[in-house]
Formats: structure tokens, C-alpha cells, sequence
């Protein structure tokens, strides 16, 4: 039988207990890859044989009993926005074509402490900037519960790898629900830290202040064996926080609550769908059901967070992305007849639609004579959508919504109605303006077997408390080890 759906919590033992061998494991979704992957999508490139060295290092460490842990083996597949030493760095965009990565980012280097095998570069949207996976300069990704349909975005690829077999485990960004949203139609878990708990050292900046990497699993469990080594302060980012380390897969079994868990009404108005509503709303009764205490709470500046968002996100990406003008790497135009000729045509031939729209959008907030009517007035509204949700924690310990207001809609549905793209953030913007932690975990599906999200918000650096409030509804559904019919 092959292991490719199985746990990593499973998958870790079995190789402990020699009954598997990291090579067999990494040959096994190497086939699995080979199969579907031209359906899918997923992966911008891999490298087969760095893998299987990687994998017969763990299997040589085994065999002499210096095992790393419980990551040792274990494939991790990369987002193409993180930067992972001698392999390709592109963001998904032409304009760091044909750009290798001279170091690997701190996570990565956490993770090769931990015996982790890192494999293989992910779709995205172009620089982050996007919510189906469709804005990648060079290929679309496919759901792999339904092909016709977008796995959500941006970090696309990294959930459709899991959902179809292809990795255990990945590693995403969010800035404003781009490991959430995707986890949620992928059918799997994903988990945006609080900002500052793991650096973003190697991480390609979008929005320097919402932007955060974390990881993708099949359990919440085996998002918690993730996380572990990721966090923690980095001399590298200045941005990071000294935090305490908790064992987070050792607190999920004994931090049973009971917990108090606040529904905000705003989530749950106009747009939402029907399905997805009746989804949320059952595992909300789950947890009452369980001994935990539902408080109805109210999250009043709800509705600014996506003019807000729009607003931050685009000026903070409008100056990250000034470093793309064809001198220092990647794409160079042949065309450029001076240097100012070099930059207008460097970025006009390198990135995509949906990047200018928004270095355009970040250039004119932040321009003379509007930058205090925008600019400024959306960091002081900022500051009002997370004092909400600090009032909010006065009452409960986390918050439970939808992650999505739809399931996963179909391929160039929204991609000319931008406005309409956006707004399929709409739950998750909120927690990167306001710094917090938030989880996907999987809560049904539709009449349509498409997978629905159900969103737990917690407080800030307590994810190991919001784990726990993930797993007590997912040890008990598990629905992220199903498998799509591919």
C-alpha cells in the first residue's frame, strides 16, 4: 500500500520502526508526481536526484541510529517565494527569470537541522499577489478535487501538492490568507503564524509588515511537528520575536480546554454561502457540544479590512518591488536604449497584469498630496481592527468563522473582475492587519464534494492554544487525509 496519504505522525514512526525507508517514501511521491502532475500543476521545477541524496543521508543517520527527529526523511515542498540555496528563486514572475538563490532562508536552514528533505519549487500568484493561483507567469494550478477549479491562492501550489499526494508536508506565505484561503478549497491545514513568531529571512518581501511563512499538512498534528522548528528569534530579521518555544504537538494532547470561542455575526452576513455556512455553523455546534463555551462577539470594523488591506499591502509592495529594474538580477531588457529606457521596459516585459495593478495602486497612495488621506488613515484604521479583536479576546480565547465564503470557484471565473477576486479574502484579511495567528482546518464539503474551511483566530503567540482548538475538531474528522479522485 502506498504511504503518499498517510501522516506525517504515521509516516515518522514508520521510518523509526524501519518498517519504511526515507528513499522508498521519496520514491513513492516521485511516482505519485509522475502521475498526475501534468493534471495538477503544482511544481515549477524539482530536482530528483538532490531529494534521493538527501533521503539515503537520512537513511544512512538511521541506520546508525543519530535519527535528527521526527521530521528526518520527510519531504517538504517550498514555495516558490522562499529562498532555498542553489535552487531556482522566481516568484512565479519572469522578472527574476533565470535567478538561483545564493543561500537558503532561515526556515530552510531550521528544517536541514531537522533532517527535513527540501523538495521542489511550488506555483504561486506572481509575487504573492493573488487568490487562484492564476497570476503564476507560467502555469495555472489545478484543485485537485475538481480540475476545472482553482486551489485557491497564492500559495496555490503548496496546497495542491498535498491534496493530490504529491508532498506531506509545504511551506507557504500569507499576507492576507494566501496559506489560509488555499488550505480551505484544498481540503487540507494551514497555518499562518503571528507575525514575528518564525522569520522571514529568505522569504521574497510583497508586504513587509503582513507577510509570514507557515505550513501546510494533512493534521493539524502534523502542522504542529512543522512548526516546531521554524519558530523562534532570528539575529537575521529584525522583525522577529524572542518568544517562549512551547511543545506544540506535546500540548495539543493535554491543553484540552475547556475553551471559549467568540463567532463574530459580521462573518456571517451577506455573501456567504449557503453550503459552506451549514459547514461551519455544524462544527460550531461540534464544539459546544464537547463541553466548549460559543459567545456571540462582534467584530465591528469587519468591512474596512479590505480597503485597508488594499491600501497597505499595494504601497508596502510598491516599494519591496522598485528593486526589479534589470541591473542588479534577473530579467534585463534587450530593448532598453538608456537607463531609464532599462527600467520602464525591465518591469513592463516582467511582470504580470495583476503586479503593475498593484505597484500602481501602492505608488499613487503613497504619492505627494495623498499619501495622509490614504496611506496614513488606513494604519490608523489598522490599529482600530486589531484593538477589536483585543477586546474581542477580553471574552473568549479564540474566534471561529469561515476561512472562505465559497468553496473553490472555476478557473477564469473572477480574473477579470479583480474587485470580486479580492473579496474572496474577505475572512482572512483581518488577521494579517492585526498580527494575529489563524488556522484552516477542513469541516466538510459540498453536494459537489468540494472542500470547505472552517477558520480558527486566536491571540497573539498562542499558537499552541489555537492548535489544540484545531485538533480537538480534527482528530475527530480527519478530513484532510481524504483523498480526491484524480
Amino acid at each position: 500500500m502506498s504511504p503518499i496519504y498517510e501522516s506525517v505522525a504515521t509516516l515518522s514512526q514508520r521510518l523509526e520502526k524501519k518498517e519504511l525507508s526515507s528513499v522508498e517514501l521519496t520514491n513513492a511521491y516521485l511516482k505519485r508526481i509522475k502521475e498526475v502532475e501534468p493534471k495538477v500543476g503544482a511544481f515549477l521545477s524539482y530536482k530528483e536526484d538532490d531529494a534521493l541524496a538527501q533521503a539515503r543521508a537520512s537513511d544512512a543517520r538511521r541506520a546508525k541510529g543519530e535519527s535528527f527527529g521526527v521530521l528526518d526523511g520527510i519531504p517538504v515542498g517550498i514555495k516558490d517565494v522562499i529562498s532555498v540555496k542553489d535552487h531556482p528563486l522566481s516568484c512565479a514572475s519572469k522578472i527574476l527569470k533565470p535567478y538561483v538563490a545564493p543561500y537558503d532562508a532561515t526556515v530552510i536552514t531550521r528544517l536541514r537541522a531537522q533532517g527535513a528533505t527540501i523538495f521542489g519549487r511550488l506555483n504561486m500568484d506572481e509575487f504573492a499577489m493573488g487568490s487562484s493561483t492564476e497570476n503564476s507567469a507560467y502555469q495555472k494550478t489545478k484543485n485537485p478535487w475538481d480540475l476545472e477549479r482553482i486551489p485557491g491562492g497564492s500559495s496555490g501550489g503548496s496546497a495542491a501538492a498535498i491534496a493530490a499526494g504529491e508532498l506531506p508536508l509545504t511551506l507557504g506565505s500569507d499576507t492576507g490568507g494566501s496559506i489560509r484561503q488555499p488550505a480551505a478549497l484544498c481540503g487540507i491545514v494551514g497555518l499562518k503564524p503571528t507575525y514575528g513568531l518564525v522569520s522571514r529571512y529568505g522569504l521574497v518581501a510583497y508586504a513587509s509588515s503582513l507577510d509570514q511563512i507557515g505550513p501546510f499538512a494533512r493534521t493539524v498534528e502534523d502542522a504542529a511537528i512543522l512548526l516546531q522548528p521554524m519558530v523562534g528569534q532570528d539575529p537575521y530579521d529584525s522583525t522577529s520575536f524572542p518568544a517562549k518555544v512551547p511543545d506544540y504537538r506535546g500540548e495539543l494532547s493535554w491543553n484540552k480546554g475547556p475553551f471559549k470561542l467568540g463567532v463574530p455575526k459580521e462573518y456571517f452576513g451577506e455573501g456567504l454561502d449557503p453550503e459552506v455556512r451549514a459547514s461551519v455553523e455544524a462544527a460550531i455546534d461540534f464544539y459546544k457540544k464537547q463541553g466548549h463555551t460559543i459567545v456571540p462577539i462582534s467584530l465591528p470594523r469587519t468591512n474596512l479590512a479590505i480597503p485597508v488591506y488594499y491600501i497597505i499591502a499595494t504601497a508596502e509592495a510598491s516599494s519591496n518591488l522598485a528593486r526589479y529594474d534589470g541591473v542588479r538580477y534577473g530579467h534585463r531588457s534587450a530593448e532598453a536604449t538608456d537607463a531609464l529606457d532599462l527600467y520602464y521596459k525591465t518591469r513592463a516585459e516582467g511582470f504580470g497584469d495583476e503586479v503593475k495593478r498593484r505597484i500602481i495602486l501602492g505608488t499613487y497612495v503613497l504619492s505627494s498630496g495623498y499619501y495622509d488621506a490614504y496611506y496614513l488613515k488606513a494604519q490608523k484604521v489598522r490599529t482600530l481592527i486589531h484593538n477589536d479583536f483585543m477586546d474581542a479576546f477580553k471574552q473568549v480565547d479564540a474566534v471561529v468563522c469561515p476561512t472562505s465564503p465559497t468553496a473553490a470557484f472555476k478557473a477564469g471565473e473572477k480574473t477579470d473582475d479583480p474587485i470580486s477576486m479580492y473579496l474572496a479574502d474577505i475572512y482572512t484579511i483581518c488577521v494579517n492587519l492585526a498580527g494575529l495567528p489563524g488556522i484552516s482546518i477542513p469541516c466538510g464539503f459540498t453536494k459537489n464534494n468540494l472542500p470547505i474551511g472552517l477558520q480558527l483566530i486566536g491571540q497573539p503567540f498562542k499558537e499552541a492554544q489555537l492548535l489544540s482548538i484545531a485538533h480537538t475538531f480534527d482528530k475527530e474528522h480527519q478530513l484532510g487525509l481524504k483523498q480526491p479522485k484524480l
